[in-house]
């Protein structure tokens, strides 16, 4: 039994990779990689960033809190578009469902997320609506929050590059005067 084993690593040694037609041998099994998303579904995320853009320049809650649902809802239909199959069932195809209820079934590992959003549906009707008081101040900004985390996940989940949050000015700022501040004084020396 050594033997045959041995001419087998023998006829490896001699024979080396199998050739390509078309280049060099490290194209023989090439790793495949993700596609991009549909143009589609890029749209969708580009909308939805900037809905989230225009939610944070609204003065008041109820506006901030619509614009960035609806923001949120933008960046579901994106994952639909990029994962979504038609229906199968024509009973379950006639019927009108919600994006947060169709996205658990398409994405599972945003099923949470899906409740996050679909728990606010009511209150973003409210808002829209214009009745006072609908969303307060501080749902406004926990839901612009919450819409940016979960764009920068889809974002990342469909292959793409995230647009990540600007610096703050007056990190620039720190950053302009350069080694030998008083920055550098305060932190300990850990090497």
């Amino acid at each position: 039994m050594a033997n045959s084993s041995a001419a087998a690593a023998r006829r490896r040694r001699a024979t080396g990779p199998a050739p390509s037609l078309t280049g060099p041998v490290s194209d023989v099994h090439p790793v495949l990689r993700r596609a991009t998303a549909p143009p589609a579904a890029l749209d969708l995320l580009a909308q939805a960033r900037a809905g989230l853009d225009e939610a944070a320049v609204h003065e008041t809650p109820n506006e901030r809190y619509a614009t960035a649902h609806l923001a949120a809802l933008r960046t579901a239909a994106a994952v639909l578009a990029a994962r979504g199959r038609p229906e199968s069932n024509p009973r379950r195809r006639a019927r009108i469902r919600s994006a947060w209820e169709v996205l658990p079934e398409i994405a599972p590992e945003l099923t949470e997320w899906s409740a996050l959003f679909a728990s606010g549906a009511r209150r973003r009707a409210r808002a829209e609506a214009g009745i006072q008081g609908a969303a307060s101040r501080r749902d406004a900004d926990d839901l612009i929050r919450d819409v940016a985390m979960f764009i920068r996940l889809v974002e990342r989940m469909l292959v793409l590059q995230p647009v990540l949050p600007q610096p703050r000015p007056d990190a620039d700022e720190a950053e302009d005067r350069g080694p030998g501040t008083d920055r550098d004084r305060e932190m300990p020396d850990a090497g």
